[in-house]
């Protein structure tokens, strides 16, 4: 395996070796890794809130900040790994994340808890787009790269599930920052072992990093996400709206000056690519639905249904393990089908189990359970497949850059799901909700009821104990009434989306081959 590559196209697709298989098991650590990280951090906040004592401002700088950072950073670091080399980069990035976690663990109080999880997000924007630009480099034959991408994406499935598990028992042994210390022990093997399973990639003809570039770039996407995710916790405001098209102002300069770049960033070109522009379509809206839809799902059995926490947890393993089991089937889909039709039948399924939602009603719980199933393996087939045409149509030594594009597509796709969706529920709740509110409710009062389920249920301790009974029932009936109009859209959305796919991916004449 040569030590860099240049930008000749391979003319063979070797067979991958037993080094570049152990080489992925090395890769797929801190995949599964950050995937843990967005899990845990949620359940340990209330420990976190008894003992650092932060204001709801910190609160939510303590979840926000690590997935802000790494969403702006990824196609930077990502084109900064094609540059400097991507092993080099991915081993930084697992210095610098195993010494965050560390700090975070033993944070004094709620600002240096932020800090902490600001350099994790840094450092985790390192992380996803190497591992993917390696892999890309490692293995050369489609069948190999994508039975690869499945573990991959795998393993990313497999630690939003075990996330919780392990989380859960250290939190009930130990004090909230052992939590960050499942980091360590990661980091320590893959740090003991990339330097010997893993070779050096890098473009050496990618020329000097254009700084300018980079903080247009940056600025960008920091602008674009902040603004989105305000978007989902605040709803529609001018301040969202402002930090979006500012973000997108900047990214009309970041395109305009690589035109006139004899080194860019990233090549445009790379947009010129159907395949590429469409697999990232499909990622996009895979999360966009996905992450919108199953951010009521925990709502649903919780509110609704009547779970608690840990219940309800349990309860979203079927999904999970639809995911995986799709994920894993797609290297042997491949043989027999080409990519891009496999792509539209993973859209088709995602269409399908969020259609179902829109029939539940409030003791549905089996017709939710089939859904979230399909929901999450139609997903789980169109993310291996997608980030593997995303990646794969880009050439070797741009494949950092690629990486951080399809990583950033569905953060994106994901953040804005939650916004845009959630925004179009909580108006549908509020008009069916505002019905049924008591008429001497004070404002305030009525203010909380009108937009969640969980603030109803706050209120209705106020009431009387028939009122507090009849307003719950109601609001449960909202809940799910919204629901319903809100899948149905959305799957209506994603069912225009496989059409168009399908005439952009085409009818490839030989099966088993990239479409």
């Amino acid at each position: 395996m040569p030590a860099s590559v240049s930008s000749a196209v391979p003319l063979t697709t070797p067979k991958a070796t037993r080094r570049e298989w152990l080489g992925l098991t090395v890769l797929v650590l801190p995949t599964m890794l950050v995937s843990m990280d967005m899990t845990i951090t949620y359940l340990a906040l209330p420990a976190i809130s008894a003992a650092l004592k932060p204001t709801s401002a910190e609160l939510l700088w303590i979840t926000d900040i690590y997935g802000f950072l790494e969403s702006g950073l990824l196609i930077v670091m990502g084109t900064l790994g094609d540059r400097i080399g991507l092993k080099k980069l991915l081993i930084t990035g697992c210095i610098c994340f195993a010494a965050a976690s560390t700090l975070a663990a033993f944070s004094t109080s709620a600002f240096m808890l932020i800090v902490s999880r600001a350099i994790m997000g840094i450092a985790g924007a390192t992380l996803l787009p190497t591992t993917l630009s390696i892999i890309r480099n490692l293995f050369h034959n489609d069948v190999e790269r994508t039975f690869a991408m499945g573990l991959y994406t795998t393993c990313f499935s497999s630690g939003t599930m075990i996330g919780p598990m392990v989380g859960g028992f250290l939190l009930n042994h130990f004090w909230w920052g052992s939590v960050f210390l499942i980091a360590l022990p990661i980091m320590f093997l893959l740090l003991l072992s990339a330097p010997f399973l893993l070779p050096e990639f890098k473009d050496n003809n990618a020329g000097k990093l254009d700084l300018r570039s980079a903080a247009l770039l940056i600025s960008s996407m920091l602008s674009v996400i902040f603004g989105v995710k305000r978007l989902a916790e605040d709803g529609f405001s001018l301040t969202p709206l402002l930090f979006i098209a500012t973000g997108i102002a900047v990214m009309i300069l970041f395109i305009k000056r690589q035109q006139t770049q004899q080194h860019p960033l990233f090549e445009l070109k790379l947009f010129n690519s159907v395949s590429f522009t469409t697999a990232l379509l499909s990622l996009f809206i895979a999360l966009f639905s996905w992450s919108g839809m199953f951010f009521f799902v925990g709502q649903y059995l919780q509110l609704v249904v009547g779970f608690d926490s840990f219940t309800a947890g349990l309860w979203t393993i079927p999904s999970s393990t639809g995911s995986i089991i799709l994920c894993m089937l797609a290297p042997l889909l491949v043989k027999r089908f080409p990519r891009g039709r496999l792509i539209v039948s993973g859209i088709i399924i995602l269409a399908i189990g969020i259609g179902l939602i829109s029939f539940i009603s409030t003791t549905s719980l089996a017709l939710l359970i089939v859904a979230t199933v399909l929901m999450s393996g139609g997903c789980g087939l169109i993310v291996t497949l997608g980030i593997d045409m995303v990646v794969a149509s880009a050439p070797p030594e741009k494949a950092g850059a690629a990486a951080g594009i399809s990583e950033t597509s569905t953060a994106l796709g994901g953040s804005l799901g939650i916004a845009l969706l959630g925004s179009f529920w909580t108006l549908l709740y509020r008009h069916q909700i505002a019905k049924h509110i008591p008429a001497l409710t004070q404002q305030k009062d009525t203010e909380t009821i009108k937009n969640t389920l969980g603030g109803t249920a706050a209120m209705a301790k106020k009431f009387a104990t028939s009122e507090a009974t009849n307003i719950l029932n109601e609001a449960r009936i909202a809940f799910v009434h919204s629901l319903n109009i809100t899948a149905a859209i959305c799957a209506l959305i994603i069912a225009f989306v496989a059409i168009l796919t399908a005439k952009k991916f085409g009818a490839p004449k030989n099966p088993g081959r990239p479409a």
